[in-house]
């Protein structure tokens, strides 16, 4: 995913950040519990799309390791 790009994208629900998740193709909006699928290099920022985050993934998200690697 390129970085500039993601300096761009925003969570189409909260206006928020998102995460990129190399390992899963996923973009990972912590506020709004969603994570989005990434396909073919294109991200998919549907709601209806998205799965829902949960309580150990998000945990994840918020440690200082995850934080770094929004670009």
């Amino acid at each position: 995913m390129d970085s500039k790009l993601l300096e761009l994208l925003v969570c189409p629900v909260t206006k928020g950040a998102l995460l990129w998740r190399p390992e899963q193709q996923e973009l990972w909006s912590t506020s709004a519990r969603l994570a989005y699928p990434v396909r073919d290099g294109i991200a998919v920022l549907l709601e209806n799309e998205a799965r829902t985050l949960d309580d150990q993934e998000l945990e994840a998200a918020r440690a200082p390791e995850m934080n770094t690697s929004k670009a």
